[in-house]
């Protein structure tokens, strides 16, 4: 081979191997660093609503009777009228998204404007009192500023959004084994092999940036409580059983209003849907009222407080899962998994005059079972409830009580929530595609 056949051959390799390579993981490693401060600012910007809420709450207590409906009806309907597919969670709608395989279908439910859209609106929710978190709105903004970023790279990698989505969970709950496990169990059910490494490196991304910002934390907090013996466990079976009916009731609930209820009801929901919204308000307003404002957010600090043993408000968990169900069907952005954490813990301060464990034990055990029976993904909730509470010595019980609790579950609701509301998203997006095909 001669030097210039040479130079030619190597100028073509650089060009077309390494640099596309190289463009590929600069984009990963770009889209982790933005990911990761739109999550931070996602938090900020929740925190900071919720604590105004909270703080007018506690001047007027009645005022959530008026405020919450009145900001339910307006926030449904800027959603329906400008930003459809910012409702809800947000994760049906990235998994969804990754089983379309057309790119305008995509843009409708992962895009800047509704990334922009779910951060606005989510705080907005918390201002007026709404059972929501921001976990789930994190993995939607992840995802589609991922997909975004995508444009800039000479082929669209299979693994954008699912790296935004696991990256979202990562920078939420400062958990970056969350997110991993997060996008393999519940975002995909399966692993792309050949972008694993990418998806691995923007979480690592996405969790340094809140790391350097805002340092090292946990959650809820660290806990050094353990079961001593491993006869107490057995008490696991019965704590995680409960938590697993209540939150496949609670995913029924979901998926029922979401697929349209039956009869006149759902026929007057659907045609007046800010009405509903109104009502899912009031609703709220009144199990906030009732339990002097502890259900309102994502109630992460009276979890906090039920597993340093400090109580809660009577019917707490009933109502905080009630809530958290009317803020979800309201058709306002709002996610599920730190009120999903709170009425677990709920359910340990309700049941622990019977189980003879350690309150933050019985907390932790019971966190976990209610997630994971939600979502069905046993393995996602435990590891997140352990990175949260930094407590690796319950490992064993916790992924106990998981595995029960999703068995249970699905004794009520066949599917997890997400990949069911996913499947509504998918049929709506078929339905839209065959009524435009006439016209085109």
């Amino acid at each position: 081979m001669t030097e210039r056949s040479f130079r030619r051959a190597l100028h073509l390799r650089v060009n077309r191997i390494w640099l596309p390579r190289l463009r590929r993981r600069a984009l990963f490693v770009v889209g982790g660093i933005v990911v990761g401060v739109a999550a931070l600012a996602l938090a900020y910007g929740a925190d900071f609503a919720m604590a105004l809420f909270v703080s007018a709450q506690r001047q007027w207590p009645y005022m959530p009777l008026l405020v919450t409906p009145l900001g339910f009806g307006f926030l449904a309907w800027v959603t329906g009228r400008y930003f459809d597919g910012a409702q809800g969670s947000g994760i049906p709608q990235v998994i969804a998204a990754r089983q379309l395989k057309d790119q305008q279908s995509k843009t409708k439910l992962v895009s800047p404007k509704l990334a922009a859209a779910k951060m606005l609106l989510l705080s907005g929710g918390l201002l007026v009192g709404a059972s929501a978190g921001r976990e789930g709105p994190t993995v939607q903004v992840g995802a589609s500023i991922m997909f975004w970023l995508g444009r800039f790279a000479p082929h669209r990698q299979p693994g954008l959004l699912l790296a935004g989505a696991a990256a979202g969970v990562a920078a939420a709950f400062n958990a970056p084994l969350a997110g991993i496990v997060f996008g393999i169990e519940e975002m995909g059910r399966s692993f792309e092999l050949r972008t694993s490494g990418l998806v691995l490196g923007t979480v690592i991304v996405a969790g340094l940036v809140p790391l350097a910002i805002v340092g090292d934390y946990t959650y809820f907090g660290r806990s050094l409580v353990t079961l001593g013996h491993i006869q107490q466990w057995i008490w696991v079976l019965p704590v995680a059983a409960i938590c697993g009916f209540a939150g496949g009731l609670f995913s029924r609930g979901l998926i029922a209003f979401s697929y349209g209820l039956p009869g006149r009801v759902g026929k007057v929901i659907k045609s007046h849907p800010v009405l509903f919204a109104v009502l899912c308000g009031l609703g709220v307003a009144v199990c906030g009222v009732v339990t002097g404002g502890s259900i309102f957010g994502t109630s992460a600090e009276q979890a906090k407080a039920i597993m340093a043993g400090e109580g809660a408000p009577a019917g707490f968990a009933p109502l905080k899962l009630l809530a958290t169900l009317l803020s979800s069907v309201s058709g306002i952005p709002g996610g599920i998994f730190s009120p999903s954490l709170a009425v677990g813990a709920g359910i340990a301060e309700m049941v622990k005059t019977l189980i003879p464990l350690p309150i933050a034990a019985l907390t932790i055990v019971c966190m976990a079972a209610y997630l994971a029976a939600v979502l069905q993904a046993p393995i996602t909730a435990f590891v997140i409830v352990i990175e949260m509470t930094g407590n690796h010595a319950l490992i064993f019980p916790v992924m106990i009580g998981a595995l029960v609790a999703t068995f249970c579950s699905k004794l009520v609701c066949r599917e997890g929530v997400y990949h069911a509301l996913a499947h509504r998203i998918l049929q709506r997006a078929t339905l839209d595609t065959k009524t435009q095909l006439p016209g085109q």
